[in-house]
């Protein structure tokens, strides 16, 4: 276990904070990357802006954990920081799709696409949430998320109807990222005991907007949708592909170096 690792009382509200939070948290900082990468100044700036966005709504959702986390032992309490910078690998509940590497271009534009397809009727169902809290969290998100998902449906359509290099790239890209889109629709007991109180919705019910979603887009992008039904599971309890230990190992740097350090 490495160094500073906190623990982390799971209750239900607090897994399904976490949970959204890491997705958040994660496809953020991997946006983050692409700093002064971008193919133009004005899509450098579009991805940074969508990354502070997304680690907007990840600090929102680590102080609503925080709040509902029982007390730890000794009194201890976590806070946005401690959950984004001291838990180990196999604490984060993110979506493997957030994890994956940047690649070009045209896999980020994708993956954001896919991500934001799902995360913007999602935020919108949970504006309904019997939970004030997130209800609110959820209002504000969708503001954002809404131009999350037409900024990257403008490029998925430009760049699949564009050169046939710019078309293969997004059809590549679709490809490999397309068996990890079906865990952001899992659900299981922590959650169904949620949903039963009518403080989230069941994900599955917006599958079927979400497709219609992606058909439209990649129907105007002359890209194909794949076939396989085949889905990668994991990140939701904590099983991780090796890339997430890298992302974290240099996110996590000065506070695991400089413990408790304020500035």
């Amino acid at each position: 276990m490495v160094t500073n690792t906190i623990s982390v009382s799971e209750t239900p509200q607090v897994l399904y904070a976490l949970r959204r939070a890491d997705d958040a948290l994660i496809l953020g900082h991997r946006l983050s990357e692409c700093c002064g990468h971008a193919p133009t100044l004005e899509e450098d700036m579009a991805l940074a802006n969508i990354g502070l966005d997304l680690i907007g709504q990840a600090r929102a959702l680590y102080a609503l954990a925080a709040l509902r986390e029982p007390s730890l032992e000794g009194g201890r309490a976590n806070t946005e920081d401690t959950y984004a910078y001291l838990r180990d690998v196999g604490q984060y509940r993110n979506l493997l799709l957030c994890e994956l590497p940047n690649g070009d271009f045209g896999r980020i534009i994708m993956r954001q696409f896919l991500y934001s397809a799902f995360i913007d009727p999602y935020w919108r169902a949970m504006m309904k949430s019997s939970d004030v809290q997130l209800a609110a969290i959820a209002e504000k998100a969708e503001k954002e998320t809404a131009y999350h998902l037409r900024y990257t449906s403008e490029w998925v359509i430009r760049l699949g109807d564009g050169t046939p290099k710019s078309h293969d790239r997004m059809q590549a890209a679709l490809e490999f990222l397309w068996s990890y889109t079906g865990e952001m629709f899992d659900t299981d007991e922590a959650e169904a005991m949620l949903q039963a109180e009518g403080m989230i919705i069941d994900a599955s019910a917006i599958h079927d907007g979400w497709r219609t979603t992606v058909q439209t887009i990649l129907d105007r992008a002359t890209l194909t949708l794949p076939q396989s039904a085949w889905m990668q599971k994991g990140g939701r309890s904590g099983r991780h592909s090796e890339h997430l230990g890298f992302l974290l190992a240099e996110m996590q740097q000065l506070p695991r170096s400089e413990p408790g350090a304020v500035w």
